[in-house]
């Protein structure tokens, strides 16, 4: 019965426990990598901004690669290239000295990193069914936010800044942690892929059939303001203005980002409930409308920012609605991404989805910290509020480019029925 409803029982874990593996990996290392560089090792906030934008721009040349792997040899292999790639470079990364050592080793972890991405999501969507997608791809998120928090905990135990030796020590076990998560869930025997229908002429190629999709390429511009406004914005252009705007504390914003953990955690399953009543659209225009009183707490901080108490409420307010949005759309993107996929295409859909997030999560704190380092903090509010109005109107015009399935909306009276099928065969 739990099989049933969960999915595929034990392989469905094991590829969960890999995504808190994985998150607790990145917690455990991201947030020192910048003081690795620029303090440890001494070679400035220059060659330490070089190192994260290698380490964003590894993602637009691996996962495209990434995606065909997928489609073409499953996504156990391409999840045990991408551990041995992140292992590497993170081993690679705590032993460098120079810059160039620096980036090509930033360059392996990244690319590593990213190419697991779509292949946990293919995975997961492999181990589950349409009716436990959604569930699967929430309790992800809440694995994966659980992981990275933990991880960061951990891992500030261990920095020390005037010990180098804690720092290589840290990228080691990051290392370890990529290895762990080959053995874990690389090993998984993962469920093939579904039977795709036969058509009377050849298939498009994978680059044609996603640029033919255009409910794809909207969700893919959706998507994108998402992460921007959001996820983009989360711990660069909003700290930024928390702490040099509104003069917060750091241990306040420490505060304020755990407050937002912990609103997922314990809203998330509750979110699943109610979501899987209710469109997705409109679940994400809901979260669109959630994030615009974030903006409007943060407009309250910069206006109150004389006084201490209620600034610091405010700011704490933001990052507690970030979550509550965000506990909205785990369950809502990933399914809508495995349904528009045809079945012989799930690595490429995924890849591309991946692709979008993480150009996304790099442009965003480049554009949210120069607004708010200029001094132009209400600019910088406008133009968040405006996105996050485009959030909502995107969402409810996706609505029309999706079948009642897609939107998980049920079937109008009278539907027509799909066509009959001719032939069956298994996706490569």
């Amino acid at each position: 019965m739990k099989k049933q409803r969960y999915g595929a029982g034990g392989t469905l874990r094991r590829v969960q426990l890999g995504n808190a593996l994985s998150a607790f990996g990145s917690g455990f290392t991201l947030p020192y990598m910048f003081v690795y560089v620029d303090q440890v090792r001494g070679l400035g906030s220059l060659a330490a901004g070089m190192v994260f934008t290698v380490f964003a721009l590894a993602a637009l040349v691996v996962l495209p690669f990434a995606g065909r792997g997928i489609d073409r040899f499953g996504p156990r292999p391409v999840l045990l290239a991408g551990c041995a790639l992140a292992a590497t470079g993170a081993f690679a990364f705590g032993q460098a000295g120079g810059t160039a050592g620096l980036l090509v080793a930033s360059f392996l972890f990244g690319g590593g990193v990213t190419t697991c991405q779509p292949a946990l999501a293919t995975m997961i969507v492999r181990c589950s069914t349409p009716k436990t997608r959604s569930h699967a791809f929430a309790l992800q998120f809440t694995l994966v936010n659980l992981g990275m928090g933990i991880g960061a905990l951990v891992g500030g135990q261990i920095v020390d800044v005037a010990e180098p030796a804690s720092l290589t020590r840290l990228f080691t076990i990051e290392a370890l942690t990529f290895l762990g998560l080959a053995l874990v869930t690389g090993t998984a025997r993962i469920p093939g892929p579904a039977p795709v229908l036969v058509g009377d002429g050849p298939a498009p190629s994978a680059l044609r059939a996603l640029r033919a999709d255009k409910a794809m390429l909207r969700l893919c511009l959706l998507a994108g303001l998402i992460f921007f406004t959001c996820y983009g914005q989360f711990e660069s252009g909003v700290a930024a203005f928390a702490t040099d705007t509104v003069k917060t504390a750091p241990s306040t914003l420490g505060l304020a980002i755990g407050a937002n953990a912990v609103t997922i955690v314990l809203l998330q399953m509750i979110m699943v409930r109610i979501t899987a009543k209710r469109r997705r659209t409109t679940a994400m225009a809901a979260t669109g409308v959630v994030w615009l009183g974030a903006w409007a707490m943060a407009l309250l901080a910069g206006l109150v920012r004389g006084e201490a108490v209620a600034a610091t409420v405010a700011i704490v307010s933001i990052y507690v609605l970030f979550g509550v949005g965000e506990s909205m759309l785990a369950p809502t993107l990933g399914p809508i991404v495995a349904d528009l996929a045809p079945a012989r295409l799930l690595g490429t859909y995924n890849s591309a989805f991946a692709l979008v997030k993480q150009t996304a999560i790099a442009v965003g704190p480049a554009v949210g910290v120069l607004l708010v380092g200029s001094g132009t903090w209400p600019l910088y509010l406008l133009a968040m509020t405006g996105c996050t109005l485009l959030i909502i109107v995107l969402a409810l015009r996706l609505r029309g480019s999706l079948t009642p399935a897609q939107d998980n909306a049920a079937e109008p009276v009278g539907s027509p029925s799909p066509a009959p099928v001719r032939e069956l065969q298994t996706a490569a």
